[in-house]
């Protein structure tokens, strides 16, 4: 208990100081744009003319940020000035100021936006929203100022605002001393190090446990753990771009390419002790004795010592990881498995070698496919129809949302109030976002974000009225409390971001009148802004985030498939398996996003999105995606010892049996939509007859013995596990092999039949988990899953 308080205390003061530390660089970098606009020269002053512009330019680079994603910050907007101010010296030139309508400005406006956002993923989404940024302020201040506008020098004036910007951020992440990612990274990686060290600790301790009280206890720690090391590595593989930009101008520092995926390899095998644990049905295992105790420890401290010596060789060499001279204490088995209940145990075992290997082995580096080669293996490759699919469905579109958006909320802006119209196409041009939101929500915290931070800058204007030159200060808790509601789930980054600037172009204004109208007109041309980004999005996004998850959820069970069919014993496919792996891997990634999109999403009139059953499913997914990976390692080693496992294949291709034909009618049937329609349109398409047939004479899509159980009460699939585990044994026996490879076969064939049996064990899950969505979204029906297959079969069929 009093570990877990100090633990609890050290993680609440960590978020402090990061807290602290992100609005003390925020505060840095304002305050020295406000010095600079409100004390510098007079000549310095009159050339930015938009210090309000450079207070965003700061948000936008600064927040959170560290010398290396400033780098990258000063260079996107250096290519977002060239792209954005001289274009717009040619354009305000040949159109001339005093000629621009409303609506002129609005079609000047769109355009310019469709310019810089039909570039490719190349361009940084920050350069790109600095590039709106100032189109925004170019057209609508010339707009407003009419025949008065210089052509060339009102841009060059955005342009020196933006670089006063810039400049104040490089200077924050210097001062007094510089932020580096390399050094977060470092101190991320040895908090992993750490976090790993202690799950393996705990994972040994279980697995040695006396009784299931303690065995669990210590199941728990490590779950919990395990959720911080998640999070450690998607905050490692978040500074990896940031540490890219930090080594180029220091060589002693080398970059730190692999350092996400060979900590990675670390985590799988720790996710296998765990989920061994799982499912080791009693505490102590039957094959545990003394020897195996002790050599066990032996292994857990070379791991251990292992770590030790990975955190002290950072930060120089993330890439490269400490090689051991240690002994490699082996596992002493004095038996092999003997049922499908063993099989836990000796997974655990296999988990624990590969994680010593992992520790050890340095990464494997894929040399880059020629051209030749990617021919060869597309034959057929149309290069010219590639280019105008990849147009018109995603670079394009995204052009296109992105020109509408601000240049409606431009016009109506302008309609609403000409003086004050920047302010309802500016929050849409610098919170414009390349991916897909939940608009409802990222929009509703935009608008609260927004409200919030206007009242704080009014009340802040009221308190220091008569101190003009320093009510400045007062923005300095604004950012702490802006920097904790940005990693709330109450307002996150959206509604952090919005509170900060909209504090700061308050504060920091000047001419813009009272601050109470001000504040008005800010509050209702930001609303009027974010009105238009939301139509825009509804016209372009008709499709709801739940109903892409049903497709992505589909589209993921037909990758898995694509798996299933490669599983086998031996071969040269390890390549192509890898290849399905990530495939996979990419898909659930892809299908978590949307689940969490949908469960943001607001139901209105819609079906409320059942997150409960797809995060389920989400689950088994995962899992099985882990278990192909455990399965593939295995027969890598089986692979490289040359064994003869032919005598397997009967055994594999039942258990592929009984998943891939499930695996198949769960891609279909998931995207039924009603199962009263379905049965309508069986009538009328006459298909009724072929429908009965099939239930009277042919198996259904996903076959019996996924839930048929023995005439003794063993599971079916338990008993081609004991009849593997036989056939198994007589090859270990046979094959005379040393002490040391004997350990390495048997691990390595009870680590393939626990992988086959726990595929099969989620493919049962997953069935659940469908039935149970046919039922939330068809409460009336009777959900029978053998039924629905083989209606949609004779559909297909017809």
């Amino acid at each position: 208990m009093l570990t877990s308080s100090l633990k609890l205390n050290q993680r609440s003061r960590s978020l402090w100081l990061s807290c602290l530390s992100t609005s003390f660089r925020t505060a840095i970098a304002c305050s020295i744009v406000a010095a600079a606009t409100l004390f510098g020269p007079s000549s310095l002053r009159r050339q930015v003319a938009f210090p309000a512009f450079s207070y965003v330019t700061v948000i936008l680079i600064v927040t959170g940020a560290s010398l290396g994603d400033t780098l990258r910050g000063c260079w996107d907007a250096l290519c977002a000035t060239v792209l954005t101010v001289i274009p717009a010296i040619v354009g305000l030139w040949a159109i001339g100021p005093s000629r621009l309508t409303t609506a002129l400005t609005s079609v000047v406006v769109g355009m310019a936006a469709f310019v810089v956002m039909l570039p490719d993923h190349k361009t940084h989404l920050v350069s790109k929203r600095i590039a709106l940024g100032q189109i925004v302020i170019i057209y609508v201040v010339a707009y407003d100022m009419g025949g008065q506008t210089d052509p060339v020098m009102h841009p060059v004036h955005v342009a020196a605002s933006t670089a006063i910007g810039v400049l104040a951020c490089v200077l924050a992440l210097l001062l007094p001393y510089p932020s580096l990612a390399t050094w977060q990274v470092k101190k991320k990686c040895k908090l992993y190090a750490n976090n790993a060290s202690e799950r393996v600790q705990l994972c040994v301790k279980a697995y040695c446990a006396e009784d299931n009280t303690n065995a669990h206890a210590f199941i728990l720690q490590a779950k919990s753990l395990g959720i911080s090391g998640t999070k450690l590595l998607n905050a490692i593989k978040s500074k990896q771009e940031s540490v890219k930009w930090e080594t180029l101008p220091i060589k002693l520092l080398k970059p730190c390419v692999n350092t996400v995926e060979k900590l990675q390899d670390i985590e799988m095998p720790i996710q296998g002790l765990q989920m061994a644990l799982c499912h080791i049905h009693s505490f102590p295992p039957q094959i545990l004795d003394q020897d195996l105790k002790d050599n066990l420890h032996k292994l857990q401290e070379n791991i251990l010592l292992t770590f030790d010596q990975l955190k002290s060789c950072m930060p120089f060499d993330l890439a490269t990881f400490p090689e051991t001279n240690l002994e490699n204490p082996m596992l002493s088995l004095h038996s092999f498995p003997q049922t499908h209940k063993d099989l836990s145990s000796f997974f655990f075992l296999f988990c624990s070698k590969l994680l010593q290997r992992k520790m050890t082995e340095s990464s494997p580096t894929k040399p880059p496919s020629s051209n030749k080669e990617q021919n060869k293996k597309n034959p057929e490759f149309d290069l010219f129809e590639w280019i105008s699919s990849f147009l018109l469905n995603r670079r394009l579109m995204l052009a296109l949302k992105c020109s509408l958006s601000v240049g409606f909320a431009v016009l109506f802006g302008l309609i609403y109030s000409k003086e004050n119209g920047i302010w309802s196409g500016l929050p849409v041009a610098i919170s414009f976002a390349a991916s897909r939101e939940a608009v409802f929500r990222v929009s509703n915290l935009k608008a609260q974000g927004t409200v919030l931070g206007t009242v704080y800058g009014v009340l802040g204007c009221f308190v220091l009225e008569k101190f003009v030159k320093v009510r400045f200060l007062i923005l300095l808790p604004w950012f702490i409390f802006c920097s904790l509601i940005k990693g709330s789930r109450m307002y996150g980054p959206a509604g952090g971001v919005s509170a900060v600037i909209g504090a700061v172009l308050v504060l920091g204004r000047e001419n813009f009148g009272p601050p109470k109208e001000f504040a008005i007109n800010r509050i209702v041309e930001a609303f009027i802004g974010l009105s238009c980004s939301i139509v825009v999005e509804l016209m372009f996004r008709p499709t709801r985030a739940s109903t892409l998850a049903k497709f992505q959820l589909s589209r993921s069970f037909q990758v898995l498939h694509e798996c299933i069919s490669m599983v086998g014993l031996g071969g040269n496919s390890q390549g192509c398996m890898e290849d399905a792996q990530k495939k996979l891997k990419d898909n659930v990634n892809e299908l978590r996003k949307f689940i969490e999109e949908a469960d943001m999403e607001p139901n209105f009139w819609f079906l409320p999105f059942h997150s409960v059953c797809y995060s389920k499913l989400l689950k088994s997914l995962s899992n099985m995606e882990s278990l192909l990976v455990f399965l593939n390692h295995a027969n890598k080693y089986l692979e490289n010892e040359n064994l003869s496992l032919k005598k397997f294949d009967d055994e594999v291709e039942i258990f592929k049996e009984m998943i891939h034909p499930s695996i198949k009618c769960f891609e279909r049937v998931v995207l039924v939509k009603s199962l009263k329609r379905l049965d309508k349109e069986l009538q009328n398409s006459g298909a009724s007859d072929t429908y009965i047939d099939t239930e009277l004479g042919k198996l259904p899509s996903i076959p019996q013995k996924l839930h048929e159980h023995g005439s003794n009460g063993e599971d079916v699939m338990d008993n081609m596990v004991n009849s593997y585990l036989q056939k198994s044994k007589e090859i270990v026996l046979g094959k005379g092999c040393e002490e040391v490879k004997g350990h390495e076969l048997v691990l390595s064939l009870s680590a393939l039949a626990f992988c086959l049996r726990g595929l099969v064990r989620e493919t049962r899950e997953i069935a659940k988990g469908v039935m149970e969505l046919l039922q939330w979204e068809n409460p009336t029906s009777h959900v029978n899953l053998y039924e629905i297959s083989c209606k949609i079969n004779a559909l297909i069929d017809i």
